[in-house]
């Protein structure tokens, strides 16, 4: 059976706030961002997820404990959905990295990756996603890399197409895999109203994998 893939960017860091492209740092959320997470545990808890899987930097992994931290969903972190490693760049400003992006496709950032080693990284996870979760619905929150992996395997595009195309938030967005016939974009995921669910349990932690 296929599996349903629903993705959802990290909330607002104060990174993204103050227009620094933060890499492999850890970022942190802002007060917006913490409230943005709170509201995807609203939209997300009650849409009948088996799993949510998280990037380990910690604007990602933030976001997941704010939103699932009260429920019995296991949350599992795995380092191959980090955002694209900038290296020496970490942490350079917005504009820096719009102007850079174009020639780091194939090129890595200066003791960093490229665009294209990030993809395939996720490329790797999402492999193993289609062979270990037949059948279930899995929440991934991940980064601007992350997504482009995603992207990537609906559509066949070339990944040189997103390097320009601008990023535009929504409320998740949604595909299917099924390794006998590939990726389906499934378009915007909805709202789904619902109150968040409050439980006294932890979500289970797996740190997958780290470098």
């Amino acid at each position: 059976m296929p599996v349903a893939v629903v993705f959802e960017t990290h909330s607002i860091s104060e990174d993204n706030e103050a227009r620094v492209a933060t890499g492999w740092l850890g970022g942190r959320l802002s007060d917006a961002g913490r409230e943005q997470a709170f509201l995807l545990g609203e939209r997300r808890r009650r849409d009948g997820l088996d799993v949510v899987f998280t990037s380990d930097l910690n604007r990602a992994l933030e976001t997941a404990q704010i939103a699932f931290g009260a429920g019995d969903l296991p949350v599992l972190l795995d380092w191959r959905l980090r955002e694209c490693n900038y290296g020496r760049l970490n942490g350079m400003s917005r504009k820096r990295l719009d102007a850079e992006r174009s020639a780091r496709l194939d090129e890595p950032f200066p003791d960093g990756e490229s665009w294209q080693e990030a993809v395939q990284r996720v490329a790797l996870f999402l492999d193993e996603l289609a062979d270990e979760r037949d059948g279930q619905r899995v929440l991934v929150i991940g980064h601007v890399a992350t997504r482009w992996a995603l992207d990537q395997r609906a559509s066949g595009r070339p990944l040189n197409d997103f390097l320009s195309e601008p990023f535009e938030w929504q409320e998740g967005w949604e595909y299917t895999l099924d390794r006998r016939v590939g990726w389906r974009d499934a378009g915007l995921g909805q709202c789904s109203g619902m109150t968040p669910e409050r439980r006294s349990s932890e979500p289970s932690l797996d740190r997958r994998r780290a470098p």
